[in-house]
């Protein structure tokens, strides 16, 4: 065994009584539960930035960004205090979707729920692990979105995924702040004796006995893919840009492709217009080969929620096939084909698909409730995300990996300390190696403060984004 470093002596001293300590190849931390944090204040403030260029998915176009950046400070058994930060797209559009409320009516709402979370999670003085606080708390963050629904008379109720979007920065800044108690990553805190519980406290008895140890690696990879995002309205060949912004950036898929020299693209589908998605797929295929002809090119096909039924999914893939083979062979996996809401239609079964390619779900997945009727509906995968929470994140990761489901991490156009985040859950889970990161193409500004200190992340240019560099203390974005 390693000797435990001063550094790591102190940290773990001023916490209260010293637990065991296992070295691997960097310091394993592990001791009781009870030296946890106590929250002693929450602060939270929204900040704004406009697209580049709009980004339309889900059927909307959407141009800007309100960020919510949390603060929070903390106190350990032993008395040391330390801050933690959390950011996060609060994401409207995507995670409360209304036909009834306009874009500044659903993020108005937004913004008064993260006003009750805020003083739920600063009124929580018990002395836990992040994880736990959050299992404790999301109860009342959702009675809080049934009271503003209520009390804002809002035609659309606050959904449970609008929720856990609005709450996660809350719950970075707490994994933040709790890897900081101890100077090192929150990834190395995620013991059971740091916990204090297995994961059937948190999932089901599936997981007696069991760790999120054995779901995420302490260190982060090298590197991992990114997914470059086409939109709706993005351009895939010059003669679909009716003007050039002309702003130094590219412009079409070719010119990103050289420019980053991509070899992973999402292609956000339509999921109501059969010929427009395969025509595409197809279009989008074509100019990748002729652009980097000797790319091992894959796909997302991300069709927002928006197909019928599987049927549609059935006559895409064989269209797409028949069409372009290779294209075909490409698509890595299908993302979330039908509607979120999983139990209006039973029936709605995805079996079929998921005979050809991985089928995840990403809006559906708020809960392992949800990620087992997903995989009962022929779902194979699921889609993890910063914005849903990072207590979300870690233990949706270990759920799949004991139903030895197809993982991924996407994005929500997050910038900045969000995407530190962001690549910080897709570089330390087992076996997933691709993320989208999408907020440099539409909205380079809200990054602009964080290439000098994340190059590999936020200025790369070969494919991939290089994590390696995520080993600060907590989740890495904040000293």
């Amino acid at each position: 065994m390693n000797p435990l470093s001063r550094r790591h002596f102190i940290a773990l001293s001023t916490l209260g009584t010293l637990g065991s300590v296992v070295a691997q190849s960097t310091p394993h931390i592990k001791m009781a539960a009870k030296n946890g944090i106590r929250i002693e204040s929450v602060n939270y403030e929204f900040e704004e930035f406009r697209y580049r260029s709009p980004y339309k998915f889900g059927g909307i176009a959407v141009d800007r960004v309100t960020l919510l950046n949390v603060t929070v400070e903390v106190s350990t058994a032993g008395g040391k205090i330390v801050k933690g930060f959390g950011s996060m797209p609060m994401g409207n559009v995507w995670s409360y979707p209304s036909k009834e409320m306009s874009y500044d009516a659903t993020l108005q709402a937004m913004k008064k729920l993260a006003e009750r979370i805020a003083k739920i999670t600063g009124d929580f003085k018990e002395l836990a692990h992040p994880i736990e606080i959050n299992h404790q708390l999301e109860p009342e963050y959702l009675k809080a979105a049934a009271d503003l629904t209520r009390e804002m008379a809002l035609p659309t109720a606050i959904p449970k995924l609008c929720t856990q979007v609005t709450a996660s920065a809350f719950d970075a800044a707490l994994h933040d702040a709790m890897g900081k108690s101890l100077e090192v990553s929150c990834y190395q805190t995620y013991s059971p004796e740091l916990l204090g519980h297995d994961l059937s406290r948190y999932l089901n008895n599936d997981f007696k006995g069991e760790s999120l140890e054995n779901a995420v690696q302490s260190k982060p990879r090298d590197w991992i893919w990114m997914f470059h995002s086409v939109g709706g309205v993005d351009a895939v060949a010059d003669s679909e840009l009716t003007q050039r912004l002309n702003d130094g950036m590219p412009e079409t898929l070719g010119e990103w492709i050289k420019y980053d020299k991509l070899e992973r693209i999402k292609i956000k589908l339509q999921g109501e217009n059969l010929e427009w998605d395969i025509a595409r797929t197809v279009a989008i295929d074509r100019v990748a080969r002729e652009v980097r002809p000797d790319v091992d090119w894959k796909y997302c096909s991300d069709f927002n929620e928006r197909c019928p039924n599987v049927e549609y999914v059935m006559e895409y893939l064989r269209k797409v096939k028949e069409q372009s083979p290779q294209a075909f062979a490409s698509i890595l996996y299908l993302e979330q084909p039908t509607q979120r809401d999983l139990k209006v239609n039973l029936k709605n079964v995805m079996h079929a698909a998921a005979k050809e390619h991985p089928v995840v779900i990403d809006e559906s997945l708020t809960d392992l409730e949800t990620l087992l009727l997903a995989r009962e509906m022929g779902y194979t995968g699921a889609c993890l995300k910063a914005c849903k929470g990072q207590s979300h994140a870690v233990l949706m990761a270990a759920a799949g990996k004991k139903y030895d489901m197809f993982l991924c991490v996407q994005d929500l156009t997050c910038p900045g300390a969000s995407l530190v985040h962001s690549a910080g859950i897709a570089s330390h889970i087992p076996g997933l190696s691709t993320i989208e990161a999408n907020s440099r193409q539409y909205v380079p500004s809200a990054n602009a403060a964080w290439v000098k200190k994340f190059p590999g992340l936020f200025a790369s240019h070969d494919g991939k984004m290089h994590t390696k560099e995520l080993t600060g203390a907590g989740l890495s974005a904040v000293s």
